[in-house]
């Protein structure tokens, strides 16, 4: 089968991935954003997913609206059997979605958290399952009927990058699966009543109070590596555990200095921290950190 793949992070390059390595399937082109500059010295990058798609001889287009009439012909000259969408970053046109089956691979058991940040959503919840819902992409924001859903359990202290990996398993399993039983599914639409909807993630969404040590862990577990944790002081909380989450506590209060972290309190609940970043100077361990400041037992962290 011919299959047309679009898609731009990691999360789709490992479902790309196993697209081309599968037995009887044939990428015929790969749709990515374009090329971005990275880090301070803006140095123009590809998208990951051209990067691979360039190492295995594959076609890639770039346009920065697909909606273009001239992009959505192009397209539409490209012979297909499948579209299949992974993280792509652009809105599908009515003429593309009928140009080919679109199948869409989304980090959530759908109708739940459609939109930018399922991931992290799921961890800010503190769900105990999630998953990878594949559907068929219709006009609106993941809202197309569901094809087939492959959940996964979530550790109660399992990170965002952790269950990232286990989701993008996940994924390319179920793309193989979609892809070779295609006609055997009946997709069912979705209970629009049951849905909820994440948003991109800004770096304002990582600061943190200590109002409940269970809402802190999850935001640490969600934003780490980005955008991390961090007071309203712009202390970043680089290393975190949740104690207990019931006792009350006096806001940030140390509560016990031990050998290599202290236990803050939280008006409901405890939270360990190991390190720590200030404002525009390096990461360090707690102990240095509390040291510095010449804070101890009862004191506030700030």
């Amino acid at each position: 089968m011919k299959i047309i793949f679009m898609g731009t992070p990691d999360y789709a390059a490992q479902i790309l991935e196993k697209i081309i390595t599968a037995k009887d399937m044939e990428v015929v082109a790969v749709y990515t954003q374009p090329d971005k500059p990275v880090g301070r010295k803006k140095v123009l990058t590809p998208p990951v997913v051209k990067t691979i798609a360039l190492q295995n001889n594959i076609s890639v287009y770039q346009p920065n609206r697909l909606r273009d009439e001239s992009a959505i012909k192009q397209l539409r000259e490209i012979e297909c059997d499948y579209i299949v969408v992974a993280a792509y970053g652009q809105i599908l046109s009515r003429e593309i979605l009928e140009h080919a089956p679109c199948i869409n691979l989304h980090a959530s058991i759908l109708p739940q958290y459609r939109g930018a940040s399922p991931i992290q959503q799921t961890l800010l919840n503190g769900d105990s399952k999630t998953g990878v819902t594949a559907m068929l992409m219709d006009k609106g924001l993941d809202t197309g009927d569901i094809i087939k859903i492959k959940e996964i359990d979530v550790g109660e202290d399992e990170m965002a990058e952790s269950l990232f990996d286990r989701l993008t398993d996940a994924a390319c399993e179920l793309t193989i699966d979609v892809l070779e039983n295609f006609n055997k599914y009946t997709p069912l639409k979705q209970d629009d009543a049951q849905s909820s909807h994440c948003i991109k993630i800004t770096k304002q969404d990582g600061e943190v109070t200590f109002e409940d040590a269970q809402t802190l862990f999850n935001k640490y577990r969600a934003f780490t590596p980005w955008p991390g944790i961090y007071l309203s002081s712009g202390l970043k909380l680089k290393k975190v555990e949740l104690v207990e989450k019931e006792s009350s506590h006096e806001s940030g209060k140390i509560l016990k200095i031990e050998k290599e972290s202290i236990v803050l309190g939280c008006k409901k609940g405890s939270i360990r921290v190991y390190r720590v970043q200030p404002e525009s100077k390096n990461e360090m361990d707690i102990l240095s950190y509390i040291n510095g400041k010449r804070v101890g037992v009862a004191d506030t962290l700030s």
